[in-house]
């Protein structure tokens, strides 16, 4: 009979399952990396022993390991996950160490093929008379040029159709989708949030009259905040139809309408308005690196002479190389998106008119940010399952988890940038020292 033919488990072959998944998990997981995670069999038993452990992998059924393992890729893993072959008790965090340990071991061909021949005698779901995998949550299908207006509007609806609502129930209370601004590890989220626009408002020195363009405004908890404590007149994009809805209705509500306002539309169909200041916050990833020199070249030609654009964004580690294959992350959660190093960004900064003179790293700012946002989630999972699938609720879980642990390490980094477009003397108009921005105490404006 073939390895890939149909496996039809007795009460006998159950107990072969499980004495193979036992051996596959001595082969696939190092048992030394595993002081923090565990994993429970459908049947109880517990790997590498009993001892209490904070996270526990709990496998659903005899075919589970089949399921995560034997596409062998990032994607297999996670839509095993979103199917319901395994589920994660404890800290989600923890199992992205192990699965790095997994990803990192050298394979004989010889021992290859053996952890192959072994997932592929285990059987599929269906087979051991339980119900077939519950659909997971659509990957993302794109059309047309990629990083076009076409398709980055694809990609943002894509990520954003989970409702505004899902959002609401793990965000801060002004919806802020971005790397929040810690003075201690202790800080509540919303008090976090609140400082890390008022260090932005403070970095651009904002001052009442100015004009301030937001490139990928959100929920438009910036320029609502811009606007109110530093009499800006503010204007912010979005390409997201619930995003522009929300923040709309929220700027009534606060009667901000007079020098607040978003706007559904692209940077590349800006109109020839120019700006005092520049801000983009978590909208970078989106830009694409093709499309770098377009992005911050437009960025140049809306500033006023003297002007400052704040570039706040992740970047990937330029030592740290790439694992082939598909990403988790463009398939489920941000189709098309894109990392590059801080080097690439100011290099075509500079290219294109720039001068850089301030870059901040926030990486463990971002690791608490994300942590604080998947303990919230998890805290409101039946919540969330009124405004969305259990796969959806997964797919969240997983990448802000998986993200936490990337920061955390050092694989991710996150960076605002002050860019100045200086005058035909080559002056910024900036002053001598930093000493403004931290002037200001929490709560003083």
């Amino acid at each position: 009979m073939s390895l890939l033919s149909s496996i039809t488990l007795s009460s006998t072959s159950a107990e072969e399952a499980r004495n193979l998944t036992l051996r596959s998990l001595d082969e696939l997981l190092p048992a030394e990396r595993a002081a923090k995670v565990g994993v429970r069999l459908w049947d109880g038993t517990l790997w590498p022993d009993d001892t209490p452990r904070p996270t526990t992998v709990v496998l659903k059924h005899p075919g589970a390991l089949r399921a995560m393992f034997l596409a062998g890729n990032e994607v297999g893993l996670g839509e095993a996950y979103l199917c319901d072959a395994f589920d994660i008790e404890g800290e989600v965090e923890d199992v992205f160490s192990l699965a790095e340990a997994l990803g990192a071991r050298s394979w004989g061909w010889l021992q290859r093929a053996r952890a192959v021949t072994d997932l592929l005698h285990l059987p599929r779901r269906e087979e051991n008379g339980n119900a077939p995998y519950p659909a997971p949550r659509r990957a993302a299908r794109l059309h047309g040029k990629r990083h076009s207006i076409e398709r980055d509007r694809q990609a943002i609806a894509y990520h954003y159709n989970a409702s505004n609502d899902f959002y609401a129930l793990w965000l801060d209370s002004r919806m802020v989708y971005s790397c929040a601004y810690f003075a201690s590890p202790g800080d509540a989220l919303d008090v976090a949030q609140e400082r890390k626009l008022d260090y932005i408002c403070r970095k651009l020195r904002l001052r009442p009259g100015q004009k301030l363009l937001d490139v990928g405004c959100g929920w438009g908890g910036l320029i609502m905040h811009a606007a109110r404590h530093y009499g800006v007149d503010a204007t912010g994009i979005t390409l997201s139809e619930a995003q522009a809805k929300l923040a709309t209705e929220r700027i009534t509500a606060q009667n901000l309408e007079e020098r607040c306002r978003v706007l559904l539309c692209d940077y590349r169909e800006l109109d020839d308005t120019a700006y005092d200041a520049l801000v983009s916050v978590g909208m970078f990833e989106h830009v694409g690196a093709e499309m770098l020199p377009k992005y911050f070249r437009l960025a140049w030609e809306k500033l006023r002479p003297r002007g400052v654009f704040l570039n706040h964004g992740i970047a990937c580690n330029a030592t740290v190389q790439l694992t082939p294959g598909p990403s988790f992350i463009d398939s489920y959660i941000f189709p098309d998106g894109e990392l590059v190093p801080i080097n690439v960004t100011l290099r075509h900064a500079e290219e294109n008119g720039f001068e850089v003179r301030d870059v901040e790293s926030l990486r463990e700012h971002y690791t608490l940010t994300l942590r604080h946002w998947v303990s919230r989630l998890e805290a409101r999972h039946e919540h969330a399952l009124r405004c969305v699938d259990e796969a959806t609720y997964r797919s969240w879980r997983l990448y802000m988890a998986g993200s936490a642990h990337g920061f955390n390490i050092g694989r991710l980094n996150l960076y605002q940038t002050l860019l100045v477009k200086t005058d035909t003397n080559g002056q910024s108009g900036l002053p001598l020292t930093r000493a403004d921005w931290y002037g200001a105490q929490d709560g003083e404006r």
